[in-house]
């Protein structure tokens, strides 16, 4: 009998995205699999139904009950885990840690985890990459909120009331949402500065049209992270960055270290040295801001200084962050998917490494 794909219905406030689209559908029949979807799973991001029915879905009210591999976006909650099938496999951004009914709902049930922000950053894993496809996304559409919430011309403008210089922008952290976000502001004709604790990101950064601002401070990590900095470090990181903020219009903050609070870059006291007028938008809203004064999900006013801590900002997006978030979900599926059966090849460190809690026995 050939494997059944169900995909979740998003329920989180605000979440537009789905991890199935017609595209990745067809693809999937294609694989062998049969792909069952409750109706008008696609509304928020603009699929129809009917999209879906001509790649091939079967429309099911109760699509999850006999799903072998589940899609999801955001964690299902532990009463709809309840009601899948024992064993079923699960995959997309589960952060099973992170809650403990939600863990233990996921071990009553016997499914098989894979949480996608597990997957080993590697060169193979690329086009599985959840966390880098979303990201990008998020990096986009944070500048263009900023751009919105400035009360200035990004670019340079030559007019008949005489000339008005470029906005000088400063992007804080240069991972993909980074990258993204300078080169968004670059197309908007600001003058852009892209700042990183690991020097590494210099040539990223210039080969966008961005400056590097380097502040003497290096955090060279793992895996392409950043590691924490001393104390002595970041005390002169921000002594640095302080007196460089006050000549900036915008800031858009995306620093971030997996598993940890977002690292604290901006205090108080550094945007009560800001220009009034300035903004800052902080992308690290959700785990706890780069910024002291970021309350997530509000934009504030602080003596001027604008600070927005937007949430989920890849559902802003919810076409094209679904398209890649779908491929990336029918990418690590086709690693289970052999010949329309599930198979699970446990010497793959891909699947190994991201199975939650341990890999099953190969028996």
């Amino acid at each position: 009998m050939a494997v059944i794909v169900g995909v979740t219905r998003e329920t989180a406030a605000g979440e537009r995205r789905v991890a199935l689209t017609p595209e990745t559908c067809r693809k999937l029949t294609a694989a062998g699999a049969q792909v069952r979807i409750v109706p008008g799973l696609g509304v928020g991001a603009h699929f129809s139904d009917q999209a879906y029915a001509d790649a091939g879905a079967v429309l099911d009210p109760q699509a999850l009950a006999e799903a072998d591999l589940v899609l999801c976006v955001q964690p299902p909650e532990p009463a709809v885990l309840a009601t899948l099938k024992p064993g079923a496999v699960l995959v997309g951004m589960l952060h099973p840690q992170a809650d403990p009914a939600r863990a233990e709902a996921i071990r009553a049930r016997g499914l098989i985890a894979f949480p996608l922000e597990r997957l080993p950053r590697t060169t193979r894993a690329q086009a599985m990459d959840v966390l880098s496809s979303q990201a990008g996304m998020a990096g986009y559409k944070a500048m263009l909120i900023a751009a919105q919430l400035a009360p200035r011309f990004f670019p340079m403008l030559t007019t008949a009331a005489g000339t008005i210089r470029p906005s000088k922008v400063l992007v804080i952290g240069a991972g993909v949402a980074g990258l993204q976000a300078i080169a968004t502001a670059r197309r908007l004709g600001a003058q852009v500065e892209g700042f990183d604790v690991r020097p590494e990101t210099r040539e990223q950064i210039e080969s966008l049209g961005g400056r590097f601002l380097d502040l003497g401070v290096s955090a060279v990590g793992e895996g392409g992270y950043a590691r924490p900095l001393t104390e002595e470090e970041r005390a002169l990181q921000q002594q640095r960055l302080a007196d460089h903020l006050k000549g900036i219009d915008v800031v858009v903050c995306t620093a971030a270290v997996p598993g940890r609070p977002a690292p604290r870059i901006i205090s108080a006291a550094m945007v009560a040295g800001m220009k009034p007028g300035s903004v800052i938008v902080d992308l690290a809203a959700e785990t706890g801001g780069n910024c002291e004064l970021t309350r997530p999900g509000d934009t504030i006013d602080s003596n001027g200084v604008t600070v927005a801590g937007p949430l989920n900002l890849p559902s802003l997006g919810a076409i094209h962050a679904s398209e890649m978030y779908a491929r990336n979900l029918y990418n690590f599926a086709l690693l289970l998917l052999k010949e329309g059966r599930l198979v699970f090849d446990w010497s793959d460190e891909l699947l190994a490494k991201t199975v939650w809690p341990e890999p099953p026995s190969a028996a």
